[in-house]
């Protein structure tokens, strides 16, 4: 398994992020591509997941080790793949995610896309009392400005509507989204800030 990539952003969309070492374009899924900035010269180190099935080689990406563990945890409960992990990690905070597992909170679980009854009650028999070790990583908000990485702040046009495909791409259906995106016209963010204030809207 490739336990980590480090070299530069090369491209961004909402699915996916490119990453580049010496010469190779690494495609890899991320709960949120655009916490990455294509404008970041700096070099970054993706903690990665190696997904292979028959007709399926992936990597899955995130920025810390922790994460991928919340990951590679939520991916052993029965119907919960890839897809529905990086929603859960796009689109919770992890503490709350690991504090809903714990106190059995069955309505929290079921805001996330993908999420029914029936899994949020196998994600809480599968993990509840086994996420001890990712105690210390769910300080991490997802959705504070400490977890922001682009520095430069695009037409807000163009952002929103990078970050409402962002969303679909989680899962998200039209018509959740229509009542939170006219909320957002006119505020002028960055594509990660309009996602980040689109989840915290739509898993109230």
């Amino acid at each position: 398994m490739i336990e980590f990539i480090r070299g530069y952003i090369d491209y961004v969309n909402p699915e996916y992020i490119v990453v580049e070492n010496n010469g190779i374009g690494y495609l890899i899924y991320t709960p949120n591509p655009f916490v990455f900035s294509k404008n970041d010269k700096d070099i970054i180190t993706i903690y990665t997941y190696q997904h292979v099935r028959e007709d399926v080689l992936a990597l899955y990406g995130f920025k810390t080790r922790e994460e991928r563990a919340l990951f590679m945890k939520l991916l052993n409960v029965s119907g919960i793949g890839p897809k529905g992990g990086l929603a859960i990690l796009a689109s919770g905070q992890p503490q709350q995610v690991v504090a809903a597992i714990e106190n059995e909170d069955e309505t929290f679980l079921v805001k996330f896309p993908g999420v029914g009854k029936k899994t949020a009650r196998q994600i809480i028999l599968d993990l509840k009392g086994k996420l001890t070790d990712l105690l210390s990583y769910t300080d991490i908000d997802l959705f504070s400005d400490d977890y922001e990485v682009e520095t430069k702040t695009p037409a807000s046009s163009t952002a929103l509507e990078e970050a409402v495909e962002a969303l679909k791409v989680l899962g998200f259906a039209e018509r959740e989204l229509n009542k939170v995106v006219p909320k957002l016209i006119g505020e002028v963010m960055t594509t990660d800030q309009y996602i980040k204030k689109a989840l915290q809207m739509l898993l109230k």
